[in-house]
């Protein structure tokens, strides 16, 4: 009878979520209720080209002369994005790509990037999306795992593709002024070249996404993602507000989650999306004021260096167009969002997922003021609890425990058949976390960074956030490393400002004057600069294998 009544529950819980999710579509324009055939259609390409290419579909048919790109080449409007997209689709086709094929991609960001995504969807092609930071081992061992047949990559990545069988097709998808092209070479412009433009038939199933994790421990493991439900767009419009038809600059890798899920929700509400090969702090300054950007989306150690290139830099850019500013990638310390929010007004949103579990929580720029650094709350559809090491629920109040998310757009498992840890429809993040008195959500660190130091559990993100407050600190980041005494021992490196003391026992002390003895790491090391991925995630087994 109590499984009976929870079910009940559980059904009437859905059925309110669902309802609310699609009030909040219609809300923030997504779904237009006066043109519900438009909004039909743009379901029904999705489930058969998948949610990119039904994006620009939609907006090639309801704003066509929109502009939809900018990159260092000019602009596309949404009729030619659409265009050139379904061209490239039947280019694909000639080289034997059919519905099915696993294509890999590995580009920065520009049109040939997002020119590939739509039209391998309309040609229902599986991509996998390639981390940019790939090393040649790394990058052959996930081509051979996920099967790919063919790839589409940029010249730049030419020596990278020496990993790779002779006779595995490739598709330049966009040449560096000092490159030339290989003889006998496809590019992106040559398989559009002459083509139909018109629209493709549709496939028969969806090609989907394989979008890899960060990998900054191992390989990478591939999440795919074959269909986006829309209750995903709603968990991003929810208490993020995105604009319409304005200008959104995405200077966070699009191979990456953050990176694609907002484009997809900038490009459904018929915004520009401009885009850079290459992350530069003043340039992207420069480009918002130029293009009166009105979002910003990036990660943290990006608005580090914006912010870190001062006030006169600064001034001479007006940003006052700039309204939202949406973060994701890594831990957002309180230091960076207080000094951020105080330089460029209460633009700043921190959203905290995962490529698993999609999005966890949104915590908006009042939340940020009042609890600088918190992960904030949940969109609708989407749901936060902790567990203990036993899996019982946690419900104290700033205690700590294993952060495990319910959400609207589950996971579907990893290409090598494993999955995460579920424990009664919630899915573990991988992060330990508590809610504080006003119920926001505080990501404490990895569930497997904590580190245990004579029989102390330390989480390095509490010292990284304290050290990170000091004028003479740059970045930081604090790991374990093997100690025959203590067991693990806190090792601390530090980038500097130029004018530091660099004095290691200052650092102690000021960590001894504000926290337990036993998180005063032993070791303070000063380096150039902290060694991140393209994601700006920290690669801490990097560290913790450095010799000092």
């Amino acid at each position: 009878m109590t499984r009976d009544l929870r079910s009940i529950k559980k059904s009437l819980n859905l059925i309110r979520e669902t309802g609310v999710a699609v009030n909040r579509l219609r809300q923030s324009g997504v779904v237009d209720p006066l043109r519900l055939d438009i909004a039909l259609q743009a379901a029904k390409n999705a489930a058969t080209y998948g949610a990119a290419a039904a994006v620009v579909i939609k907006g090639a048919r309801v704003h066509p002369d929109l502009p939809a790109i900018a990159d260092e080449r000019g602009e596309l409007t949404y009729r030619e994005f659409d265009e050139q997209s379904s061209a490239l689709a039947r280019g694909f086709a000639s080289l034997g790509l059919t519905e099915g094929s696993r294509v890999g991609v590995l580009a920065r960001d520009h049109r040939g990037l997002l020119l590939t995504m739509v039209a391998a969807g309309k040609a229902g092609i599986r991509l996998v999306l390639m981390n940019t930071g790939f090393a040649k081992p790394q990058f052959a061992a996930v081509v051979e795992r996920e099967g790919v047949k063919a790839m589409v990559h940029d010249s730049e990545f030419l020596g990278l593709l020496d990993a790779l069988p002779a006779d595995l097709p490739r598709v330049i998808s966009w040449v560096d002024e000092d490159d030339a092209v290989p003889e006998g070479a496809h590019t992106i412009e040559s398989l559009i070249k002459g083509r139909p433009v018109g629209p493709v038939p549709a496939p028969k199933t969806v090609g989907g996404f394989v979008i890899l994790t960060s990998g900054t421990t191992g390989l990478p493991k591939g999440a795919p993602r074959n269909k986006v439900s829309p209750l995903a767009t709603a968990q991003m419009v929810d208490r993020i507000p995105f604009p319409t038809k304005e200008t959104v600059m995405i200077v966070s890798p699009i191979f990456h989650s953050t990176g694609l899920g907002t484009w997809l929700v900038t490009t459904a509400l018929y915004n520009k999306t401009v885009v850079r090969r290459r992350f530069n702090a003043e340039a992207t300054v420069a480009a918002i004021a130029e293009q009166k950007a009105t979002m910003l989306v990036a990660v943290p150690t990006m608005l580090h260096r914006m912010i870190e290139l001062g006030p006169e830099i600064l001034g001479k850019y007006d940003t006052s167009s700039l309204k939202v500013v949406v973060i994701a990638g890594s831990a957002l310390s309180p230091e960076l969002s207080n000094r951020f929010q105080d330089a460029f007004g209460d633009v700043l949103y921190n959203l905290y997922g995962s490529t698993e579990v999609a999005v966890a929580t949104v915590a908006t720029p009042a939340e940020l003021r009042k609890a600088p650094g918190t992960a904030g709350r949940s969109p609708i559809t989407c749901e936060v609890v902790l567990f203990d090491d036993e899996g019982k629920r946690v419900t104290e109040k700033n205690k700590a425990g294993r952060i495990f998310v319910r959400s609207g757009s589950p996971f579907e498992g990893y290409t090598d058949g494993r999955h995460k840890q579920i424990i009664d429809g919630f899915m573990s993040s991988g992060d330990v976390g508590h809610f504080d008195d006003d119920g926001l959500l505080f990501v404490d660190g990895r569930d497997d960074d904590m580190i245990v130091s004579g029989g102390e559990n330390v989480f390095p993100l509490e010292i990284e956030n304290l050290l990170a407050e000091r004028e003479d600190v740059n970045d930081v980041a604090v790991v374990g490393v093997d100690d025959p005494e203590f067991g693990k021992r806190l090792r601390a490196f530090i980038v500097a400002t130029p004018d530091a003391k660099r004095d290691v026992d200052e650092i102690k002390l000021y960590v001894r004057d504000n926290l337990a003895r036993y998180k005063v790491p032993r070791d303070v090391v000063f380096l150039d600069e902290l060694p991140r991925n393209a994601t700006g995630k920290l690669l801490r087994r990097v560290l913790v294998d450095m010799e000092v």
